[in-house]
């Protein structure tokens, strides 16, 4: 069955992803006819859910009954004792813990705003980010307490501490000090296209920015992965009649392992609120360590795995790799960065199992849903980032013109649908350039094949413009990273006399690895054009500085080069 035809079956009249037509903010959409009619609406679906374990965080089980008081007493603190009530902004700034989960979803339950700040911030930018959002109420661990705690009374902010023990500052309680035994969640009426998050943008192109969607955003985005998901179940079985329901169409998947920040879109949509949706096992890791994966993996019998693609090599370069059962894997791969064709044949051979890749291309605008390839596709078209479910437009533009690019030619990726954010925060002028006439501007470079495939390659502020050549870096990493030993590598300009951009590169060798730097280049003649063979590389002994979201700072890498040059 092709890919159209299963999505036909799936989104027809009647069909469990029926699409429909409706008008979201004067734009005509299209939206799936089942989204729920709020995130309350989906958090409320563990009431029912059978008994069992919901959340495991590293030897802790939550059940779903463990969830559902801790989300009901958190919303009772929020609205009887703090007074925070519909379109109050209420910040969440902690590592991954069970009580992130539960406190974005008491957040979003009572009409609030949950502003998602990002937990590697250092105190002042955690009070930017507070100040900015206007944030009424933090919910914060110890260490971040410890970076923002002594500014929350001058900021007029209340704390509510998760995970600390001894005296607070001021303006800060203790959560178990406050919490009512048996409360319930409040009443409150929450419309579709009410505010619902703010997740801050990675910041590696400027100042941070505060990404707003409503409810209907990001359910459709969460949906989308979900239709995109059964799709390929009805073409991997194509003699089953496909799902006539909803429920039936989503059917328990049994554990996900949340590798990533669950302040970035990744880890909050289509992992956390994933695992809400199906009723999924959530397998939360205090911080990334591909031994401690392949252990959960193993003990949980983990079934999906989402991460950035750097992880997915730390996994498999690990040297007790083979010692770990990992046949329960069907799904590893993920998004927030491109995949190595060399590391979807990798994942693809690697597991003993029926693990196949996977990656989406989605960003903090659109709640991380776009384009997905996986399975035979994948390996079939390692270099595409993948196709759209039908509530999704993609269009190629010229970068200057924006008139549409056809089909094969280069041009920037503009993105339509419902699980768009509404703007940024407080930021009208930045929304009117990103957002134009309901299309996203991505910043990508990129172009679609005759069978619909999206290819990104590269950033337009990341190309090296050398000598009047455009230079698409992700296309020179994919060719270096096919050369034996290389664990990770960025490619990116810096400044020349003559050229205007010199074409560079920064790699790590895997562990015990020595690469002779001149069998690199003749290995990469065979490949690429000479002027895209970087003129200088710099070897790195650690691993490539990355952001919270796993994206290499090619920025700061350049920097830094820049610096000791002068």
């Amino acid at each position: 069955m092709t890919f159209d035809e299963a999505m036909a079956a799936i989104t027809s009249p009647g069909a469990p992803f029926e699409v429909i037509e409706t008008e979201v903010f004067g734009l005509p959409q299209r939206v799936f006819a089942a989204t729920p009619p709020s995130l309350r609406a989906l958090f409320d679906s563990l009431r029912v859910r059978p008994d069992g374990i919901f959340i495991v965080y590293e030897d802790e089980r939550w059940s779903y009954a463990d969830v559902v008081a801790s989300i009901d007493g958190i919303a009772h603190v929020l609205s009887e004792r703090y007074g925070v009530r519909k379109g109050d902004r209420v910040a969440i700034d902690m590592r991954n813990y069970p009580e992130w989960v539960t406190s974005f979803a008491a957040i979003v339950s009572i009409g609030a705003v949950a502003v998602s700040v990002n937990a590697w911030w250092t105190g002042p930018e955690i009070e930017f980010g507070l100040i900015d959002s206007g944030a009424k109420v933090v919910i914060a661990d110890e260490e971040r307490i410890g970076r923002i705690g002594d500014r929350l009374a001058d900021l007029g902010i209340r704390g509510l501490a998760v995970r600390t023990e001894g005296d607070l500052p001021a303006n800060c309680e203790h959560l178990g000090d406050v919490l009512v035994p048996g409360a319930t969640m409040p009443a409150v009426d929450i419309g579709p296209d009410d505010d619902a998050t703010i997740l801050f943008t990675s910041g590696t192109t400027g100042t941070p920015k505060g990404a707003v969607s409503t409810h209907r955003a990001v359910l459709s985005g969460l949906l989308s992965f979900a239709c995109r998901t059964i799709a390929e179940a009805v073409r991997a079985t194509p003699d089953t009649p496909p799902p006539t329901s909803l429920d039936d169409a989503v059917p328990n998947t049994p554990c996900f392992i949340l590798t990533v920040p669950l302040f970035h879109v990744t880890g909050c949509v289509p992992v956390m609120l994933g695992s809400v949706a199906t009723g999924a096992r959530l397998v939360m890791m205090r911080k990334w360590d591909a031994g401690r994966a392949l252990e959960l993996i193993q003990r949980e019998k983990v079934t999906n795995f989402i991460g950035v693609p750097t992880m997915a090599q730390d996994i498999l370069t690990h040297p007790d790799f083979a010692k770990y059962d990992t046949t329960s894997l069907k799904s590893v791969g993920g998004g927030g960065a491109p995949m190595a064709p060399e590391l979807v044949r990798k994942i693809e051979g690697s597991f003993a199992g029926n693990a196949r890749p996977q990656l989406g291309y989605g960003l903090t605008e659109t709640n991380g849903y776009g384009p997905g390839n996986t399975g035979d596709d994948y390996v079939r078209k390692p270099s595409s980032t993948g196709r759209v479910v039908p509530i999704m437009r993609i269009k190629i533009a010229d970068p200057i013109t924006d008139a549409e690019m056809p089909t094969g030619e280069v041009g920037e990726i503009l993105m339509y649908g419902p699980m768009l954010i509404r703007g940024y925060w407080n930021r009208p002028e930045a929304t009117a350039e990103s957002i134009v006439d309901g299309w996203l501007h991505t910043g990508d470079l990129g172009y679609v094949d005759d069978e619909g495939f999206v290819f990104i390659v590269d950033r337009i502020k990341d190309m090296v413009l050398r000598g009047g050549e455009n230079v698409y870096c992700s296309e020179v990493e994919a060719a270096i990273f096919e050369y034996p030993g290389i664990h990770e590598v960025a490619v990116f300009g810096l400044p020349h006399e003559r050229l205007g951009e010199e074409v560079v590169a920064a790699f790590l060798p895997e562990p015990g690895v020595e690469v002779d730097l001149d069998e690199l280049n003749a290995f990469l003649k065979e490949r690429i054009a000479g002027f895209m063979i970087p003129s200088q590389w710099f070897v790195h002994t650690e691993p490539l500085q990355r952001g919270a979201t796993g994206k290499i700072l090619k920025r700061e890498l350049r920097a830094q080069i820049l610096a000791a040059q002068a």
